[in-house]
């Protein structure tokens, strides 16, 4: 069976709008996407680490309930399971302040032997964090050698601009191991200095040959080597963006696989495989925005299920 692994950060995200904390949630970027697969039965297995404290027990019964497989999951007893305080904007766009506790020693696991026409998703921060670097490096890129399909999301935000000059070239490793690189406007602006899905892609087209762009309400920009197009979103008014682009990274990976889309295959996919690939990752994403949750609902699973 095609398997699917997300490696990330884990946190316990606690959202607060008008200073009153409104939500807690499991939360970190590839966990968001981790659940959403879960629930859409798909085989979906987490590489990450978190406390064997009362909300790490939380969060991993809560993985394990929504059909996320945690045997790769590190539980560690020195430290606490990390805390994420995430505050909502007027356009309900969030700035996070953190609370982290980890061991000495970190993602301590066997990591999983990776097949041919296995899928990987991976980014943010954690995809650089130096304390893991050399994990996450080895482990991805024995994953790409093997032929994986790997999804990279730089998810690189603002606050991190200033340390641009450490980062940057572990962020073009990454992408030198992806199959696909998922990112916004925002991400290619802080990176690269570019304001156009078009610049995007001739930075990115030296180390990736598939870029998918985001840029909130203009679309969503699909480059690579064989096809160039841009796809509609829908307009609404979100309760809260927090797990928009995790759920978006969902969206893309369920289609693939549904259409058991190979590696080799991604460049060379018609303008009709890419319109049913982003149709499903902007109804995820639309669908995760109209609520406080990071994740689709299970009723949105079912129907979405019957629909793909």
């Amino acid at each position: 069976m095609r398997k699917i692994y997300g490696i990330g950060e884990t946190v316990l995200d606690i959202i607060f709008k008008d200073g009153q904390p409104q939500a807690a949630k499991a939360g970190g970027s590839v966990l968001n996407s981790m659940v959403s697969m879960g629930r859409m039965e798909l085989p979906a297995s987490f590489i990450s680490e978190y406390g064997a404290d009362d909300v790490g027990k939380l969060i991993d019964d809560f993985l394990r309930k929504n059909g996320v497989d945690t045997s790769f999951v590190h539980r560690f007893i020195q430290g606490s399971t990390a805390l994420a305080l995430a505050f909502l904007d007027e356009k309900n766009d969030a700035h996070y302040t953190f609370y982290k506790d980890y061991p000495g020693k970190r993602l301590d696991i066997e990591f999983p032997e990776i097949g041919a026409e296995d899928i990987i998703q991976c980014g943010s921060f954690y995809a650089i964090w130096p304390e893991i670097r050399e994990k996450f490096k080895k482990f991805i890129s024995g994953a790409y050698n093997n032929g994986a399909l790997v999804l990279y999301d730089p998810n690189f935000r603002k606050s991190h601009v200033s340390e641009l000059g450490d980062h940057k070239p572990l962020i073009i490793e990454n992408m030198k191991f992806a199959s696909l690189v998922r990112g916004s406007d925002e991400d290619f602006r802080n990176i690269f200095s570019v304001n156009t899905p078009d610049e995007a892609w001739e930075e990115l087209r030296n180390y990736c040959s598939c870029l998918v762009y985001t840029a909130s309400a203009e679309g969503v920009f699909v480059r690579t080597t064989g096809f160039s197009g841009v796809f509609p979103v829908q307009r609404i008014l979100p309760v809260s963006t927090i797990g928009a682009g995790d759920n978006f990274n969902a969206g893309i990976i369920t289609s693939i696989h549904h259409q058991n889309i190979l590696r080799e295959q991604l460049p060379e996919l018609t303008g009709a495989q890419w319109s049913d690939v982003i149709k499903t990752a902007v109804a995820f994403a639309t669908h995760v925005c109209l609520s406080y949750e990071n994740y689709i609902s299970p009723e949105f699973a079912d129907d979405m299920k019957s629909k793909i």
